[in-house]
């Protein structure tokens, strides 16, 4: 694996700001972890809840544990570039829960390192009966890129008709790595090699919660020995990096089945 060659963009390392790193030396370790995962370029997004960014004091509060959040972080980045040769790029972000359908993201704190990528999720790890294609239109009329987090872990998926729906409104999808691993369980499992088989993921990432070991490189590996390289090397390394640019994602192949080098299991996994 090249050392620093994967961008990850959905991770909570930000210290004691969410259910992420406690303390900044957990953060500091985490950066080492994403080393050994083959990260060479961060984005931190702690929890945002949508609906604060329709109501100025609470958002004012929340952003200054954040900010505070933020400065721990940078602390523990330093330390980090003081024990490495390479220092390791650290941006900011947010992950915006969509508890209202239409979030002010006018704020460059709430969006990737400022860009015009918003890392979004729905609330409850479901999606909404109604609002959510409108809530996916709202953002891109306000001139923002919305990509939705973990489609494949959200409960009441049933086919990828729903998850069209979101891209026809606008959204990208960023999948989990762990996901591939089967850490969100067996339904998550399938439904990502859903995505990956449909071609709709333009992103993978770890979702780093700062404990163990972010499953980055097992789910690279895991892909690249099942046949299917090109697409991991889009997946973690091309469009996330090219999204730190403030650049569009390019088309990811769909995961076919027909992989001849795929072990048994995983032939199993893809439906063959």
């Amino acid at each position: 694996m090249t050392a620093g060659r994967y961008t990850d963009f959905h991770n909570h390392l930000m210290p004691a700001v969410d259910d992420g790193a406690r303390d900044a030396s957990a953060a500091e370790a985490a950066l080492d972890a994403f080393r050994r995962a083959g990260a060479g370029q961060v984005i931190a997004t702690p929890h945002l809840d949508g609906s604060l960014t329709r109501q100025p004091g609470c958002l004012a509060a929340r952003m200054a544990e954040l900010d505070a959040g933020w400065g721990a972080l940078c602390g523990a980045v330093a330390a980090d570039a003081q024990r490495h040769a390479s220092p390791m790029r650290v941006e900011r972000g947010a992950e915006v829960m969509l508890d209202i359908p239409d979030p002010d993201l006018s704020d460059p704190r709430t969006r990737l390192a400022g860009t015009r990528f918003a890392l979004v999720e729905f609330a409850r790890l479901r999606l909404p009966p109604v609002n959510a294609a409108s809530a996916i239109a709202f953002i891109r009329r306000s001139g923002w890129l919305p990509v939705v987090a973990h489609p494949e872990r959200y409960r009441n998926l049933e086919s990828m008709d729903e998850l069209e729906a979101l891209r026809a409104a606008g959204a990208f999808f960023q999948v989990n790595a762990g996901s591939l691993l089967g850490e969100y369980g067996s339904t998550a499992q399938r439904h990502v090699m859903a995505v990956l088989r449909a071609g709709m993921a333009s992103y993978a990432c770890s979702d780093y919660h700062a404990t163990g070991e972010p499953a980055t490189a097992r789910a690279v590996s895991l892909l690249a020995e099942a046949g299917f390289g090109e697409q991991a090397d889009l997946l973690f390394a091309v469009n996330p990096g090219r999204l730190l640019r403030g650049d569009l994602p390019l088309p990811v192949p769909p995961v076919a089945r027909r992989a001849a080098s795929a072990a048994s299991w995983w032939k199993r996994l893809l439906g063959g």
